[in-house]
């Protein structure tokens, strides 16, 4: 008898994935012809909560069949009182089920951003440095598809364009080291997996705190939506974050390969030529070269680049645009000069 569903699909889930960065661990060089690449070793990012612990407990299973090292680590936010000791737990379930190395990591959350854009911040740059000190492949991190629906819903509430809308990516991060198994599982999956299992997980108080915008999405808005257009919501704002991905990714590449053609000797940018660019595309090399100059991209607004927009569309004269960063954006002599200080 086969395991139970919802442990087949999240065991199915990573084999995917761990497939895909053996792909990509094969093709590393070697110091010899004749060597294999040494074993890859993949973390997994775990709170305790039940995505994380069905995650881990997957990995565990079919890492050692394909030949993979598996490891896992847990980010102490310092948010509650005893959380040292919740991390503490999480360290000895994931041992208990055989994975090695792992790594409790405490960090302290700034204020930048919001308290749920900071803790993010802390979080990652946690993994990062743990995936750097033991030098993983890949970290997996737990995100479902219920997750993905709500961060479109969070992004059509920014009002960003499409590339807030395309959610968040099965792979990411620098070279490939962030991947997301569960996109297309619910949430309910991998909680059945580990009941089935008896895995015993942590539901994180804040997940339910109406302080916080998601947690208002998850138990307000998103039933709201499925009560007022029926079920389905989720796999359908889903499926627009796939489509928009694609769709941001072409218009990136367009706007990538636009920009050395409007871009003068000095680095300036060509009004006439930005001019007559798709308006989707001429924004995104706007955005570039901002960046480019020193804004910070999470800092850097749609309203942002809309004013920068106006310089080439609506030039009435207007001086310099402030932007993040201390970058300063002015139309010289149709050219358009975006530089710091």
């Amino acid at each position: 008898m086969g395991p139970h569903p919802a442990v087949a699909a999240i065991r199915l889930a990573v084999r995917r994935v761990l497939h895909d960065i053996l792909n990509d661990h094969s093709r590393i060089p070697t110091p010899a012809a004749h060597e294999r690449p040494p074993s890859p070793l993949v973390l997994v990012a775990c709170s305790g909560g039940a995505d994380s612990m069905a995650l881990a407990s997957a990995l565990a299973f079919e890492a050692p069949r394909l030949g993979v090292r598996a490891g896992g680590v847990t980010v102490d936010h310092g948010l509650q009182a005893g959380s040292d000791l919740r991390a503490a737990e999480v360290v000895l379930r994931l041992r208990e089920l055989g994975l090695d190395p792992v790594d409790s990591a405490a960090v302290t959350v700034g204020r930048e951003g919001g308290p749920e854009a900071a803790a993010r911040d802390a979080r990652y740059a946690a993994l990062d440095a743990a995936a750097e000190r033991h030098g993983a492949a890949a970290v997996l991190l737990g995100h479902t598809r219920d997750d993905q629906a709500e961060t479109v819903l969070l992004g059509l509430a920014r009002g960003s364009g499409i590339r807030s809308l395309s959610g968040m990516a099965a792979v990411s991060g620098a070279g490939g080291r962030y991947r997301r198994p569960f996109l297309q599982l619910d949430r309910q999956t991998a909680r059945k997996a580990c009941m089935v299992q008896s895995l015993p997980v942590w539901d994180d108080p804040h997940n339910a705190d109406p302080a916080y915008t998601r947690s208002r999405l998850r138990h307000e808005g998103l039933p709201a939506l499925e009560k007022a257009l029926g079920k389905g919501v989720v796999e359908a704002l889903a499926r627009t974050a796939q489509l928009s991905r694609d769709d941001a990714d072409a218009l990136d590449a367009w706007a990538g390969r636009a920009e050395a053609g409007v871009r003068d000797a000095d680095g300036s940018l060509e009004c006439a030529g930005l001019y007559a660019l798709p308006p989707a595309v001429r924004r995104r090399v706007l955005r570039r070269a901002a960046i480019e100059a020193g804004a910070p991209a999470g800092s850097l607004f749609a309203r942002h680049v809309e004013e920068l927009d106006r310089l080439i569309t609506g030039w009435r004269g207007q001086g310099a645009i402030n932007l993040p960063g201390k970058v300063v954006a002015r139309r010289q002599g149709g050219r358009l000069v975006i530089r710091q200080g």
